[in-house]
């Protein structure tokens, strides 16, 4: 999809205010980022196309100061990159920064989780368990990557650190795109719907309050992404996907839908 070409589900965004007012443009500005943010996270903008401030300025029925302002917000988000004297375009990861930014997440995340989990409510919980049983359920790639990193970053949304829980989502943000093509190429090569059974470990280890447990499941369902990508890379055969009894922790004694996690 072409950037310049408004997508059917974009609404038709007149100014509504006065661009002069700080408040207006302000809101101007978040409306175009979450549109724009919306359509790069599903995958309708790919990484690598080229912005043109003037069009998105058009498309949007606005001035270009909202829409530079929008940008550098999906810059600090990881989702757009900007230059001088040569525009702006949709942040573009290759395999071997990809990998990097895995390598990282396995470090950052699981600090994320161990933070995190202390301090979740039980009505965080609910709505976790909740998330985990729509994953098995749901029928679309995008129905999966969606709720998948809803998941995960509810899971890590109670850390009392806001700079990390930051640097985490720029991440997400940054390998989205590997993140759809590992799904595809994996789990979801058969089909949907499936069942991931790292998310059911990890959610035991939640519902114990298992910390060391859940950072150690976090940081293995990282690394078997990572892995996969390497291999693909390198051109090794794909190392197979775990089941939920191979995993490490299957002896927590926490109870998922009535069955035990080494079940």
């Amino acid at each position: 999809m072409s950037p310049y070409q408004r997508p059917p589900h974009w609404k038709d965004m007149t100014r509504d205010g006065n661009e002069d007012d700080p408040e207006s443009r302000r809101l101007m500005s978040e409306r175009i980022a979450s549109e724009i943010r919306s359509a790069v996270l599903s995958g309708e903008m790919r990484p690598g196309t080229r912005i043109r401030q003037e069009l998105l300025a058009a498309h949007f029925g606005a001035s270009r100061i909202p829409v530079r302002e929008a940008l550098k917000q999906l810059e600090n988000e990881g989702l757009v990159v900007m230059a001088p004297n040569r525009g702006a375009w949709i942040a573009d990861v290759n395999s071997e920064e990809s990998i990097e930014i895995y390598k990282i997440r396995e470090a950052v995340e699981p600090l994320a989780i161990g933070e995190s989990v202390p301090n979740l409510t039980d009505e965080d919980i609910e709505t976790l368990d909740r998330i985990v049983r729509e994953l098995e359920q749901v029928t679309t790639l995008e129905e999966y990557i969606q709720l998948d990193r809803e998941f995960h970053l509810r899971t890590y949304s109670r850390a009392r650190m806001p700079q990390l829980l930051a640097m985490v989502e720029r991440f997400w943000n940054s390998t989205q795109h590997f993140r759809r093509q590992f799904v595809s190429e994996t789990y979801a090569k058969d089909g949907f719907p499936f069942s991931d059974p790292q998310h059911v470990l990890i959610m035991d280890a939640i519902r114990a309050r298992d910390v060391e447990a859940a950072q150690v499941l976090v940081r293995l369902h990282i690394r078997r992404t990572r892995v996969v990508i390497q291999a693909k890379e390198s051109g090794a055969a794909q190392p197979p996907l775990a089941s939920r009894a191979a995993l490490p922790h299957a002896r927590l004694g926490s109870v998922y839908r009535g069955k035990s996690a080494n079940e």
